[in-house]
């Protein structure tokens, strides 16, 4: 996208936060019957723009869980896996849920068909969002301002409103329109055949998560990848420019001012420099940063900096690097991790499709970063990771997968569906006591709902699984 079409479409974003059309159910003391209005190009802006901050607001708690990131700070609750109330990011989920449902009226009233089939896809990933961190959310009663104590929808009657938002999303984008999507669209700029691509993707994602229950189905998982991404140009992001800087750009730039964070994890630099698996990744250096000494050092998950008490003696995200860069953009579905999902969706049916997907799959990553072809061929040619199909296994797609979609959430998903089996992770020092020594599997409800609608809240344990989950 060219710097213009950002600048005018930041300015937009920046005018409609201001003008909203109207606040979450939470927001009690919003006039419902008085609610300040906004275009639907206003509301396109918005959405598109929130929904990729709201997978970066995910992807900053979940990093920790998965061991991409760890606290410099000692039993930091980030890393020891305390109930923490995150109730900014509730807020920010459901802001956006708010305004994608004032948007999809809008789009029904006016016959604006390709609005509301993307609108309707945006609901999906922002719901589909929701359920995984938290399970049980209100969803049926909270748009309607008729209560501000809403009922609790069930995950799993939430995961098929999922699949529905996204069938209806194709069907309407099929269909005509009274007003075309175009500048006001942050993800894709109006293309419809990409957003559609971009709708069968997150209906492979949201239906891989389910593998193992009554519902799945592979070769329904296989039709959703035959019409979504066909290369990395499809992924679905949004990009930064000098005046708004990516948000993991912040976090780097924040670090190296001696705010810290973004500290990298013992884990994952292990996972990566041939330490847990046979090869070195030269995906590594281009990640995230070495020490002082040039020397990839991480940080152990719940011990914080231990005798090394200047920031410079660990790895930590460092500005000017693919995720990093303050116009890097922020990654909502990419060509790489569909790859990895046909990878384990065809394995017990065609494990020659899924080996090649897999291959793919690290491909499509190692191609986004700008990885040297000599260094990428040498890495493909390695026995441990082209082991070729009779070795090929289950642990190696959600290897490389935990590589290729680093900082994203999705990561927590399969970690948690994987059983946290990558190899040598184990839970953080310090940890939470009331886990038993096993690992988190979802998010405290936020101190904010329990006040305002605590008859409602459901009673559950950090040890609580998610409905796919527990398949």
């Amino acid at each position: 996208m060219k710097f213009s079409y950002k600048l005018k479409s930041i300015l937009g974003a920046v005018l409609v936060l201001l003008a909203s059309s109207c606040e979450d159910y939470l927001d009690v003391n919003e006039n419902p019957n008085n609610p300040q209005d906004a275009p639907i190009s206003g509301l396109m802006t918005n959405v598109t723009y929130q929904s990729a901050l709201n997978v970066f607001a995910v992807g900053d708690i979940t990093s920790n869980y998965v061991q991409y990131l760890a606290s410099p700070n000692p039993a930091s609750s980030s890393d020891t896996m305390e109930p923490v109330s995150y109730s900014g990011t509730w807020f920010d989920l459901y802001n956006v849920m708010t305004d994608l449902y004032v948007m999809i009226g809008k789009a029904e009233e006016s016959g604006a068909g390709h609005y509301l089939g993307a609108s309707q896809i945006l609901m999906a990933l922002n719901l589909g969002m929701a359920v995984d961190i938290f399970g049980d959310i209100p969803f049926s009663e909270s748009f309607s301002f008729e209560t501000v104590t809403p009922v609790y929808d069930s995950d799993e009657q939430l995961y098929g409103s999922v699949i529905d938002y996204l069938d209806e999303g194709i069907q309407n984008l099929q269909g005509e329109t009274t007003i075309s999507i175009g500048a006001d669209d942050f993800i894709y700029n109006g293309d419809i055949d990409k957003w559609m691509a971009f709708a069968y993707m997150l209906k492979s994602r949201y239906m891989i998560h389910m593998k193992g229950g009554a519902g799945y189905n592979a070769s329904e998982v296989l039709t959703a990848v035959d019409n979504a991404f066909q290369s990395n140009a499809d992924n679905a992001q949004v990009f930064f420019f000098e005046q708004s800087f990516n948000p993991w750009a912040d976090v780097a730039i924040d670090n190296a001012n001696l705010f810290l964070g973004g500290w990298i994890s013992e884990q994952f630099i292990q996972a990566l420099d041939g330490t847990s698996y046979p090869t070195v990744d030269p995906r590594l250096k281009l990640m995230v940063g070495t020490t002082d000494d040039g020397e990839f050092i991480g940080t152990v998950n719940g011990a914080g900096r231990g005798n090394a008490p200047e920031q410079g003696a660990r790895s930590t995200l460092v500005e000017d690097q693919y995720y990093t860069t303050i116009t890097s953009p922020l990654l909502i579905g990419t060509f790489a991790e569909q790859k990895f999902i046909e990878a384990e969706a065809a394995f017990d049916t065609d494990k020659g499709r899924a080996y090649q997907a897999y291959l793919d799959g690290i491909t499509a990553h190692m191609t986004m970063l700008s990885v040297p072809q000599v260094e990428m061929d040498a890495y493909m040619a390695d026995p441990s990771v082209s082991m070729g199909v009779g070795a090929f296994t289950m642990a190696d797609i959600f290897k490389e997968k935990y590589v290729a979609l680093f900082l994203h959430p999705e990561t927590w998903n399969d970690a948690r569906r994987f059983d946290y089996a990558y190899r040598n992770m184990s839970v953080p020092e310090n940890l939470n006591p009331d886990l038993n020594g096993q690992f988190i599997r979802r998010l405290a409800y936020p101190d904010s709902e329990k006040s305002r609608n605590g008859n409602n809240v459901p009673d559950v344990s950090l040890l609580d699984r998610i409905f796919w989950d527990a398949n």
